[in-house]
């Protein structure tokens, strides 16, 4: 059986302390909270190279050589085409990924970011599957705090109305879906997961994963070690 036609992209921030995960980090300490951030990377990027899908692009920013856990990192990103993110706001930079993407493997393209380490080979399989489904033109994952997990476009230019919705915000999800709309799109819309930003968030999504999710075992062991 044929791969999916479809380009799945990853936009990660290399987990470097004092720069990722900062919400986070002000409950648990930079440190700690740059270790999750890795584990949930690992985690994604796993899910990412056993997805049934043709294409697999990571558009990074950060240093990755500064961050934790970096050797594992640069291991998992050998099956992916890496490229820098580029634009100044997170919308603008989530278009740029985009239209990059496309530029590199065309057909259509589906995005999802680092924050959820509970997302699975077959869902992101399942997601890419709707995405070429009959009679649609994009696929929505909503989060649980109103903002979004995944975007898929059958024509990722049209991304490109993402440069004027406010990143991280409660309405962000509800905004984005709407532009959508806007634009003409017929949406399918995946599950609703949870995405790690606090640290209630954090023990909400590691008791949703196996013994062998990198996050469950970065979890557990800073429990014991240092927060």
């Amino acid at each position: 059986m044929s791969p999916v036609d479809v380009t799945l992209l990853v936009v990660a921030k290399a987990p470097v302390p004092g720069l990722a995960k900062t919400r986070l980090a002000a409950s648990i300490g930079p440190g700690a909270a740059a270790d999750l951030a890795a584990a949930a990377l690992l985690d994604t990027l796993a899910a990412v190279r056993d997805a049934d899908v043709s294409a697999r692009v990571v558009a990074l920013t950060g240093d990755l050589g500064s961050a934790r856990r970096a050797e594992e990192l640069e291991e998992l990103l050998t099956g992916c085409v890496v490229i820098a993110q580029r634009g100044d706001a997170l919308g603008e930079r989530l278009a740029a990924a985009h239209r990059d993407a496309a530029d590199l493997a065309s057909g259509p393209v589906l995005q999802i970011g680092m924050d959820t380490p509970q997302v699975t080979a077959s869902l992101l399989t399942s997601a890419a599957s709707a995405l070429v489904g009959d009679g649609v033109d994009a696929v929505y994952g909503p989060a649980a705090d109103g903002g979004w997990w995944a975007l898929g476009l059958v024509e990722p230019h049209r991304a490109s109305f993402l440069a004027g919705v406010t990143m991280s915000r409660a309405d962000t999800g509800s905004c984005t879906l709407a532009g959508l709309k806007t634009i003409g799109l017929t949406v399918s819309e995946l599950v609703t997961l949870t995405d790690v930003d606090t640290i209630d968030d954090v023990a909400s999504v590691a008791s949703e994963l196996g013994p062998d999710s990198q996050f469950l075992l970065a979890v557990e062991s800073g429990r014991t070690t240092s927060w």
